[in-house]
């Protein structure tokens, strides 16, 4: 899967209004009813068949499931029947709780939810077998297309249904999720935060329950309060105790969402309440305050109604805060702004976004435990100018997002351990190099390294310069990221890129024959010897002069110089036009030669006849080119081996190849880097 450099720019927060169809005709939900219409025909969706690979990718169902549209597993199908609640989510056969748990907590945002799911859709006489859903996806809003047939089994939904059985916009909006991300099975096991973003383009929080704040009970409350979505769930120690039922009730790994929370009188005194629901739709707590305990006949039935407290079996039910924080581990918020929940105050925040990627060889250098290559990764210039009001420092949320692994699940892409490093910016321009990061610690970094596909943190720290540095925690491991960095005061970033720069010093003159060297004196003999009376040399005896003079050489490992970079070399040093190099031509190529050899020297740290990839880009520099990550990560592409390693014969045909790129383009008088760019990359 390639990952190539993506142009990380700061670019504005997509608006939910815009959403962009994703239909492979490029037609819009609207175009494509109304031709469903004029026609007379239900709509079948051509890019997620009604077939197995839009249901699994590495088994076959366990039993032949059927396709049927709602009309033909009930009569009266209702798309929303008495409007859009919590006890809409009832769990299928597939290991999507963390989806449910999400979707759930989206029923509690009337505005939110119509963002989502449109609600002027129906089963009435404009029915046409067609349903669309918006969902965020990387700064972002898509609209999807979906047919309405559905998988089951004996006529019953195999997967998310309603307990109303007639009923069908939750069944439809986990179809669409599933056609986001390639199939039913790609949305196996999850974090629920990472729904409640595709929700909202919101940006998550993560609290460990045992380490959270004193007054954690009010950042919930104002997190309610404010429509942030709220999930939590239990640690498990081994993969044995995944879904394992506790003595209370409660089920380990598995994804609950937050639907409320409140104080209660009881016997005179205040008790902080939280209401949780199971998305299974059953299995609920069974202490304190649970919906038959004996704690309830000491509450009003004015109180008890306020609080909607009904002893149903339905997956819902009230606990003590003080149980919460004693029986589990995880608390998911995302907020739809990035207030400080801790505050008050509500802020208007300002968004940057950048896309980028982690190339292998040349971009993907792993956490600062590898620092031969940390370097490299790609780095992001923060300028934070204004405090926050009344404060000595700024405040913002730096928010890393890798990009579609749910969606690659099917090629064996696994979510990627994930963190970024922030540093004081030395002041200067351009990358920062191996020995900035060898003398300089961090000044902030994310909480930990985390297989999420997001990680976020708030930060405090003085108005100044930054440099936020997101990483892999292993190096060479390939993906596209989206960072968003959320802030009080407006902070200008920009990313850290070498602009395309050539500097070469003038070619040598070569020297007159009475005062040649006696290594010159050398390769006449030799060069008279190949080459007869005319003196002048072809590709295949440039070959065999160099691969002899340089076998000789002491300080240097290599395999023998291929004859495509002869021809390169000939191609660059022919001044007359015929194909071959006179000596004189020879002379001066070799006193580049030398200079090459000295560079690539410089960068085989181990002496083993090649350097690392991740050490081209200064390899390069001391060579006079400057290159961007793009024309960096061609080269890499090009001349690297499986283990990113760059033999001689491949740097020097590199180079040979960027200074024949450097004279047309300063004969043609065009860019660097599009020049640079057509003559590497073939």
């Amino acid at each position: 899967m390639p990952y190539l450099h993506q142009d990380s720019k700061p670019r504005p927060p997509a608006l939910p209004g815009a959403a962009r169809p994703t239909t492979s005709s490029g037609k819009t939900y609207e175009e494509l009813k109304q031709d469903c219409l004029r026609r007379g025909v239900l709509f079948e969706d051509p890019d997620f068949p009604a077939c197995n690979s839009s249901l699994f990718f590495s088994e076959k169902p366990p039993v032949p499931f059927v396709w049927k549209r709602p009309g033909d597993i009930v009569k009266g199908p209702k798309f929303i029947l008495g409007g859009a609640t919590r006890t809409d989510i009832c769990q299928g056969d597939l290991g999507d709780c963390w989806l449910l748990a999400a979707i759930a907590s989206l029923t509690l945002n009337e505005k939110t939810l119509a963002r989502v799911v449109p609600l002027d859709q129906n089963f009435g006489p404009d029915y046409a077998g067609i349903f669309h859903f918006q969902f965020w996806q990387h700064n972002e809003w898509l609209d999807v297309v979906i047919d309405d047939r559905l998988p089951t089994f004996k006529g019953r939904l195999v997967f998310l249904h309603s307990a109303e059985h007639n009923e069908f916009w939750s069944a439809l909006l986990e179809k669409a999720y599933a056609k986001l991300n390639g199939s039913y099975e790609a949305l196996k096991g999850g974090s629920t935060i990472e729904a409640m973003e595709d929700f909202t383009g919101g940006v998550g929080e993560m609290y460990e329950v045992k380490k959270a704040p004193e007054n954690f009970y009010e950042i919930l409350e104002k997190a309610l309060k404010r429509c942030s979505m709220v999930g939590c769930s239990i640690d498990t120690s081994s993969a044995a105790e995944s879904e394992a039922k506790t003595p209370f009730g409660l089920i380990k790994g598995h994804a609950y969402s937050v639907t409320g929370i409140d104080k209660v009188s009881y016997r005179g005194m205040q008790v902080q309440l939280i209401r949780i629901r199971n998305p299974w739709g059953q299995v609920e707590w069974n202490g304190p305050w649970s919906d038959n305990s004996p704690e309830w006949r000491s509450v009003s039935p004015s109180e008890q109604k306020h609080l909607s407290q009904a002893a149903l079996d339905d997956g819902e039910f009230w606990m003590k805060f003080e149980d919460f924080r004693v029986h589990f581990d995880k608390v998911e918020i995302c907020n739809l702004t990035p207030d400080a929940l801790e505050d008050s105050t509500a802020h208007k925040w300002e968004v940057t976004i950048h896309q980028g990627s982690w190339v292998r060889g040349s971009t993907a250098g792993g956490c600062r435990n590898f620092l031969e290559t940390f370097w490299t990764n790609p780095q992001i210039k923060l300028h934070l100018t204004e405090k926050d009001d009344g404060q000595d420092e700024c405040t913002f949320i730096a928010a890393l997002m890798q990009k579609d692994r749910r969606k690659l699940k099917k090629l064996g892409a696994e979510m990627l351990t994930i963190g970024y490093s922030i540093y004081e910016s030395p002041g200067r321009d351009g990358h920062l190099g191996k020995d900035f990061f060898r003398y300089h610690p961090s000044k902030a970094r994310s909480k930990t390294y985390i297989n999420l596909r997001e990680v976020s943190n708030r930060f405090k720290l003085p108005p100044g310069d930054y440099i936020l540095v997101p990483t892999t925690f292993e190096p060479h491991q390939e993906a596209d990221f989206c960072l968003r960095i959320f802030s009080e005061k407006k902070a200008i970033t920009e990313d850290v890129d070498e602009n395309v720069a050539i500097d070469l010093p003038e070619p040598p003159n070569p020297t007159p024959s009475p005062q040649e060297t006696e290594e010159e004196k050398q390769f006449r003999a030799l060069f008279e010897q190949i080459s007869g009376e005319d003196m002048e040399i072809a590709a295949e005896e440039l070959e065999y002069i160099l691969n002899a003079v340089l076998k000789k050489a002491k300080n240097i490992k290599f395999k023998n110089l291929s004859l495509i970079s002869c021809r390169n070399i000939i191609s660059l040093m022919d001044t007359s036009g015929n194909g071959k190099l006179e000596f004189n031509e020879f002379k001066v190529f070799w006193e580049k030669m030398k200079k090459w050899i000295n560079i690539f020297l410089q960068f085989d740290f181990d002496k083993s006849g090649s350097m690392s990839s991740y050490e081209l880009r200064s390899a390069l520099k001391a060579a006079g080119y400057q290159l961007n990550n793009y024309l960096l990560q061609l080269i890499v592409l090009r001349y690297s081996d499986e283990q990113f390693q760059i033999e001689f014969d491949d740097f020097l045909n590199c180079l040979v190849r960027l200074e024949n790129a450097s004279r047309v383009f300063q004969a043609l008088s065009v860019k660097n880097k599009d020049f640079i760019n057509l003559n590497i990359a073939e």
